[in-house]
């Protein structure tokens, strides 16, 4: 019991509790995303009990989003304090010809770069209508609005714009999850060239979206973890070989090679059983950073800039090329042009497109064959091959080594970019297009959520990422002097055992983390700074007795699997000692006498005893004299040899290895990390902006609420029924307002708040909505009334059939309490000590029938003897009692009485109104006293089962023992019958679920009181049974009138 109650009590066990008592809540309604962060397009998919894996959809229905984002500027200018309206995708590619400044596309090719890096440079150079600036703190990219904000609105950052796009997402896939369902947890996927900068960029987007990352996948296994998911590979165990295969990755803005090993392995299992689990490895990566569909794009619009300048009409206007790339407008229409022109050239061999109005109202047409366009990019093809090898090298693999080359990306299915890499493998056989190029790694970032989250069990697959990026450490020793060593390579794999450093430093110091991110850029990740290693080391010196020069201090370090960030998950300071053993110390201790433990000091009057030198004593008399004799004789020499030991012995030590735990901070390096307020002010900033979109929409629902209502107005004019219910007066004043409303609207109200259209709809909705009650009361009320007046009569009449009954039920009650007590006097007069007469109740007119005469007997039928049996019984036990009382119809009584006073007085003052004014008697207040009626019905009627089941219960148990003695006394001639049980009322839900109606209720009360009157005759014939079951035993030679009785 005592250890029970400890286990009770402990944290773990409280731990464990709380633990599955809110997951309970927590998980059954979970839900998670993978999210396909690509350059041009974003893609998720939903993980959720009910939904295994769906492609979220966006608002108009298509499965991906174009990764843009803009700000409308308002039509009367920026105002402080205010946002702009937002949009998303291909609504927001669609205002940049407009609105260039404030379109934000293809961010993730600059997220977490500084500002000063060519990828910045490059991609202002493509936009030149957008403002970029640096962040202060952080040094990064930020973009100024051209027109949709005031000057002193700060810059937004790449990581706020790509919340925003990221925030849309979430609500899509809300809106898919269903009603009062939150999506937080998701996997998201990225490029394996991203450093930890660009990682922790894309972390804190989804932070500020509102998302919980679980883990960081590259685009290359997030495709082979979706290629895994539907096939088995060869098991390791058995002896199979592992398949190699490389995803091809071609997307908008950068090409991809991910080389992949897949198989399998038999594990152990939970007891005695085994199972066999997926791995999927990355072996190696290859990419180029800017390859890719945008760069093709580019390459069409520099041709289309430099025939437009070379064009007559052009070279009439004096337009020149470098004023052409710098004009946000026709650049961004070239741009939209240039990947329509570039997916079309991937099917035709021509294609062709022309502008109005290109620059400085100049119009332009172009065209351009399949053949011009690879002539273009011959130089970007030969880029293809470098990103393969890249990977195989990395890999320590050959082409042949390869079993398929998976395609993957909307570029691959460019036609020259194919026949490249048919020319780097060798051949077309082992180009594979098994997998959707375009859903495939949105798919395995879906499934890697539903992996790692609680809520879910899937197929078990481990996936192994790689580092792609060689990192170690430096540091400084003691003297000063710089360290530095290299920890992992490109291949490490991200989440293997902890690697152990050794450290010779004996006073606190630093340890810088970083990422070889070129070949002579070492980019800073994170810093070990030791905050307890100098006073560790005096201890382990004063109380241990340790050399300085002994001492090492071991930290053990790895790569997370989810984000490949550097994890310290211990240090500890370290030294052997020597230390004596034991037995030399107790041995000394012996030798003076002094090392016994159990020696007790002797009492007074106790004299020593010699035999006692030794903790065993001797258990016979002649053992104890000889040892007398034999300590006196050999102590001189026993103390002289061990004198001479002891002075000879060296004592034995043993090697003891001392470990102290040493205190240490981490803490992330490189990019300047926001402050928590920094970082509450940009979530704040956002969710402002979120409200002023939320506000947008209904104040957009308010305006097409009041000018669709001002259109309404206009027909309802016209409309008889609503001339008929109206007065001329209302329909003037409704015109007048209707008119100025419509030209409010259209005038000062363009920009007018929700509330003040609000107010000019409800003076509009003020007069339509009485005229409009007016015309449905007028068409609903006699329908209603005569149901109300149907009601009353049948609950009139049931009151008054019940009250009747109950009369007579009293009537009869109190005329045989009479006949009693007159009885009752008689027969105290005539009875006798020695007999008692019978009950008049019970002889009078029961054996009437009967005579003494068997003759007579034989003539008589069943039927004549049943019908005057059931006379005697209705005379001696009255009607059938009523199911209710007086007190029970109280309550419907008095409703019944109000409701009538209220139906005439009602009927009477709406005859005195005319079709134009409101009526009195309106149809909620029908609909209110039926219910009531109804509900009285109802709770009377089952009133009365319950009675009718209590009265029955209460009889069966007062007769249930002298029915039983006569049964069993005609138990021979009943043995075929059927044993009466009162009928019960069961009330049950139906079929459909829902509860019997009123009406249904009423019939069955009906049919149930019909069927209790029907019984009284099988009461009877009961009771001419048991009046035969009195009489005297009939002789054996007369079985056939025996037979007729029964």
């Amino acid at each position: 019991m005592a250890r029970a109650a400890r286990l009770l009590r402990s944290p773990l066990s409280l731990l464990l509790s709380a633990v599955f008592l809110f997951s309970t809540h927590v998980f059954a309604v979970s839900a998670v995303l993978g999210i396909d962060l690509g350059t041009e397009y974003i893609k998720a998919a939903l993980v959720k009990p009910g939904i295994p894996l769906e492609i979220v959809l966006t608002k108009d229905s298509r499965r991906k989003e174009t990764s843009a984002v803009a700000f409308k500027p308002s039509p009367n200018g920026p105002k402080s304090g205010s946002y702009p309206e937002r949009a998303y995708g291909s609504d927001a590619m669609a205002l940049a010809p407009r609105f260039p400044g404030d379109v934000y596309p293809n961010i993730k090719a600059i997220l977490g770069l500084p500002a000063d890096s060519a990828e910045v440079k490059e991609y202002a150079v493509r936009h030149p209508a957008l403002r970029v600036e640096t962040n202060k703190l952080r040094g990064t990219a930020a973009f100024k609005s051209a027109s949709a904000f005031t000057a002193e609105e700060e810059a937004w950052m790449v990581e706020e714009l790509l919340a925003m796009e990221l925030q849309s997402i979430r609500g899509n896939a809300e809106a898919l999850a269903g009603p009062a369902s939150s999506v937080r947890s998701v996997v998201i996927t990225v490029p394996p060239f991203y450093t930890i900068e660009e990682k922790r960029a894309v972390t804190l987007a989804a932070d500020l979206a509102g998302f919980k990352v679980l883990s960081l996948i590259s685009d290359g296994l997030a495709v082979g973890l979706n290629y895994a998911t539907s096939r088995q590979f060869p098991n390791l165990n058995e002896g199979g070989k592992p398949e190699h295969h490389m995803i091809f990755d071609m997307g908008a803005g950068s090409t991809k090679a991910t080389i992949l090993k897949f198989q399998s392995r038999t594990v152990k299992d939970i007891g005695k059983f085994n199972k066999t689990v997926q791995e999927v490895q990355v072996l190696g990566s290859g990419w180029d950073r800017t390859l890719g569909g945008d760069a093709l794009n580019s390459l069409i619009v520099d041709d289309m800039v430099v025939k437009f300048a070379d064009s007559p009409k052009a070279k009439k206007a004096s337009v020149a090329a470098e004023s052409v790339k710098a004009h946000g407008r026709a650049i961004a229409s070239l741009t939209k042009e240039a990947e329509r022109l570039r997916h079309v050239l991937s099917a035709n061999q021509l294609s062709q497109a022309s502008f109005e109005g290109l620059y400085d109202d100049v119009d332009f047409r172009y065209k351009i064959t399949r053949a011009d366009f690879e002539e273009m990019a011959l130089g970007h093809a030969e880029r293809v091959g470098a990103a393969i090898q890249n990977a195989l090298d990395m890999a320590g693999l050959t082409i042949k080594d390869l079993d398929s080359v998976i395609l993957h990306g909307g570029a691959s299915r460019t036609p020259f970019v194919q026949r490249e890499l048919e020319k780097v493998l060798g051949s077309a056989d082992k180009i594979r297009t098994n997998v959707n190029s375009d859903e495939a790694a949105v798919f395995g970032a879906g499934f890697r959520a539903a992996e790692i989250s609680p809520s879910f069990r899937v197929k078990e697959i481990r996936v192994s990422e790689g580092a792609a990026y060689p990192a170690g450490f430096k540091w400084k020793t003691d003297e000063g002097k710089p360290k530095h060593q290299k920890l992992w390579t490109a291949t490490s794999h991200l989440g293997a055992p902890a690697k152990e450093i050794t450290f010779s430093n004996r006073e606190d110091f630093s340890v810088e983390f970083y990422q070889l991110t070129a070949p002579d850029v070492e980019a800073s990740t994170k810093v070990l700074t030791t905050k307890n290693l100098t006073a560790t080391v005096e201890e382990l010196t004063e109380k241990y007795k340790c050399e300085k020069t002994d001492m090492r201090l071991k930290v053990s370090v790895r790569l997370l699997s989810d984000n490949g960030e550097v994890d310290v998950t211990k240090a500890t300071l370290e030294c052997e000692t020597d230390e004596t053993e034991k037995g030399f110390v107790d041995g000394v201790k012996n030798l003076f006498g002094f090392g016994k433990k159990d020696q007790q000091p002797l009492k007074d009057g106790e004299e020593a005893d010699p035999s006692s030198s030794s903790t065993t004593a001797e258990s016979s008399t002649k053992t104890t004299k000889n040892k007398k004799a034999s300590a006196s004789a050999s102590s001189g020499s026993a103390a002289s040899a061990a004198a001479s030991s002891f002075a000879d012995a060296k004592p034995a030590t043993k090697k003891q290895l001392i470990v102290i735990p040493v205190e240490f901070v981490v803490e992330k390096s490189g990019v300047p990390q926001l402050p928590k307020e920094d970082l509450l002010a940009l979530k704040d900033r956002i969710k402002a902006f979120e409200a002023s979109d939320r506000s947008r929409r209904l104040r957009e629902e308010t305006l097409n609420q009041l000018e669709s209502f001002t259109y309404k107005v206009r027909d309802l004019i016209e409309n008889e029924a609503f001339i008929g219910a109206s007065t001329e007066e209302e329909r003037a004043t409704l015109e007048k307002k209707t008119n100025e409303a419509s030209d409010w609207l259209y005038g000062e109200g363009a920009d007018a708040t929700r509330e003040e259209l609000k107010s000019r709809l409800k003076e509009l909705q003020d007069i339509v909505v009485p005229v409009q009650t007016r015309i449905e009361e007028a068409a609903k009320r006699p329908e209603l009334v005569k149901g109300l007046k149907e009601a009353l009569n049948t609950t009139k009449t049931f009151l008054a059939d019940i009250k009747d009954k109950i009369a007579e039920h009293e009537a009869f009650q109190s005329s045989q309490v009479i006949a009693s007590s007159v009885s009752s006097t008689s027969t105290n007069t005539d009875t006798t000590t020695e007999t008692a007469a019978p009950s008049p109740s019970t002889t009078e007119g029961a054996f009437d029938d009967l005579d003494d005469d068997e003759s007579a007997s034989k003539k008589s039928t069943t039927t004549t003897k049943t019908a005057d049996a059931m006379d005697d019984l209705v005379k001696e036990r009255g009607p059938v009692p009523p199911l209710y009382t007086a007190e029970d119809l109280q309550e419907s009584e008095e409703l019944y009485e109000s409701i009538s006073i209220w139906l005439e007085e009602k009927l009477v003052a709406q005859e005195k109104l005319g079709a134009t004014d409101d009526p009195v008697l309106r149809v909620k207040d029908l609909t209110t006293k039926r219910d009531k009626l109804d509900k009285a019905g109802m709770d009377l009627a089952m009133k009365g089962v319950r009675n009718f089941e209590r009265s029955k219960k209460s009889e069966s148990s007062s007769s249930s023992s002298s029915k039983k003695a006569k049964k069993t006394a005609t138990a021979s001639g009943k043995a075929g019958k059927k044993s009466g049980k009162p009928k019960q009322i069961r009330l049950e839900p139906g079929k459909d679920g829902k509860m019997p109606s009123e009406e249904e209720i009423n019939e069955m009360l009906k049919e149930f009181m019909a069927e209790q009157d029907a019984a009284a005759p099988s009461n009877t014939e009961e009771k001419v049974e048991e009046v035969k079951a009195e009489e005297p035993q009939q002789p054996e030679e007369e079985p056939q009138r025996k037979h007729e009785e029964l």
